[in-house]
């Protein structure tokens, strides 16, 4: 029972001394603490802190204006480069759009020439130059010549030319004949028959003297008068052969343009050769006459003549 209490005392004093100890521990601690118990000490490290806190806060605001600036300086460079990608697409999209335009418009003028083909009085007009321009033979002009017949009007080459002499430039083309002047394709049927074949100069000037004779006795254009001849001589019907097995049926059909000036000319040159042949009548005269006569319509006119018969003929097959 003694040990017991003995004991007993000396675990009481420990635990005395244990209080001891940590009432004596808390003071120091409250010196290092601004809560402590010392008044004087508290408020300059509460000041110290606060200072430190607000040098923290502007080295943080500091550093927060550095990054904004240096966010504005990227900025600033990146958006002359996000101005030139912007107006890079933008400058394309209106170069191809003005190139788009203009094809557009090249397309629409080659349209409208194709379409609107130009009368040819027009065009004539247009490249002959007063004084400048070159005149048939030296005297006959070709823009005051007009075509009446629309459907003759597009295979009448009447574009200007000093020596109607090209040197069948034109030859074995597709519809190459009608690039040629009107007044060469007259000289080049006009050498038919054995007396005048090949001679191009034979026919060249038997052409220019009958012109002299048609502009003394018209007082005419004589390329005008003959632009009437061929009007007036050009067929608008003729026949073909149908084959219905063994039996051959004629039957009416209308004629091409480029074939009723085909078949003009070539009557035209027909009629003048043969009323020469036998005659005292020179070449020249015979085809001055042949030519005058199919102006007016005259049923004398050898091309009048045969083209009345073929538009009966073609009236009679329909």
């Amino acid at each position: 029972m003694a040990e017991d209490e003995e004991k007993n005392e000396k675990v009481t004093e420990k635990k005395a001394e244990d209080k001891t100890k940590v009432e004596e521990e808390k003071p120091l601690e409250g010196l290092e603490k601004p809560e402590g118990n010392t008044p004087e000490k508290a408020p300059e490290k509460e000041a110290e802190v606060k200072k430190e806190k607000k040098e923290e806060k502007m080295e943080i605001k500091v550093g927060k204006d550095e990054k904004a600036e240096v966010k504005d300086v990227k900025e600033k460079e990146r958006a002359p480069k996000e101005e030139k990608v912007k107006e890079e697409p933008k400058k394309e999209k209106t170069e191809k759009i003005e190139e788009k335009k203009i094809k557009e418009e090249e397309v629409e003028k080659v349209v409208k020439k194709k379409v609107e083909r130009p009368e040819p009085e027009k065009e004539a007009q247009e490249e002959l130059i007063p004084g400048l321009s070159p005149l048939i033979f030296g005297k006959y002009n070709m823009g005051d010549v007009v075509v009446e017949d629309p459907g003759l009007r597009r295979y009448i080459n009447l574009a200007p030319i000093g020596i109607p002499h090209t040197g069948a430039k034109h030859a074995n083309k597709w519809f190459g004949k009608t690039k040629v002047n009107i007044v060469e394709r007259l000289i080049n049927n006009m050498m038919r028959t054995e007396h005048s074949t090949g001679k191009k100069s034979f026919a060249y000037k038997t052409v220019r003297k009958a012109f002299d004779i048609i502009a003394k006795r018209t007082k005419k254009n004589p390329i005008q008068v003959l632009i009437y001849a061929l009007q007036n001589s050009s067929p608008k019907e003729e026949i073909t052969r149908l084959r219905f097995g063994g039996i051959s049926v004629p039957k009416a059909v209308d004629t091409s343009s480029s074939h009723r000036l085909d078949v003009a000319l070539r009557n035209i040159c027909k009629g003048a050769v043969s009323s020469s042949h036998k005659n005292k009548k020179h070449m020249e005269m015979c085809l001055a006459e042949e030519i005058i006569l199919a102006s007016k319509a005259d049923m004398n006119s050898f091309a009048i003549s045969k083209k009345e018969e073929m538009e009966r003929i073609a009236a009679s097959a329909r």
